[in-house]
């Protein structure tokens, strides 16, 4: 299974998560129906915009405690300054999709921005 894992800034909108999950699972070379899930912080889980995107895509929404997150974020290729600062984690798109994939997921995809939503993927299991 794919996760897709997502940031954004406050108040992106649900086409613009849905444009960069897109854009990466395009880069990845995965068609749309290989993603399971969509996961961000818990402190995102407010953001209309990827409530909207998971809505709109069919699929469940995972909110990653901030303990997990950063116990994931060691395992981020990426890494922000502003991010760090903002969220405690190198890459808050790579280490939600690393947190909800499980300990054994592996980055098949690192963070990308396209406007204001980043997205990463992350392979749990046998990929797809």
């Amino acid at each position: 299974m794919i996760v897709a894992g997502v940031g954004c800034r406050k108040g992106a909108s649900g086409d613009a998560v849905r444009g960069v999950i897109a854009a990466a699972l395009d880069r990845a070379g995965y068609p749309a129906d290989a993603l399971g899930l969509i996961a961000t912080s818990a402190t995102k889980g407010g953001e209309p915009g990827i409530s909207a995107a998971a809505e709109t895509l069919g699929l469940p929404l995972v909110l990653i405690p901030q303990a997990e997150l950063e116990a994931a974020g060691a395992r981020s290729v990426s890494r922000s300054e502003r991010v760090v600062a903002l969220t405690g984690v190198p890459s808050l798109a790579e280490a939600a999709a690393l947190a909800a994939g499980g300990p054994q997921a592996r980055l098949v995809a690192p963070k990308i921005a396209v406007g204001p939503a980043t997205c990463a993927l992350a392979a749990s299991g046998e990929p797809p």
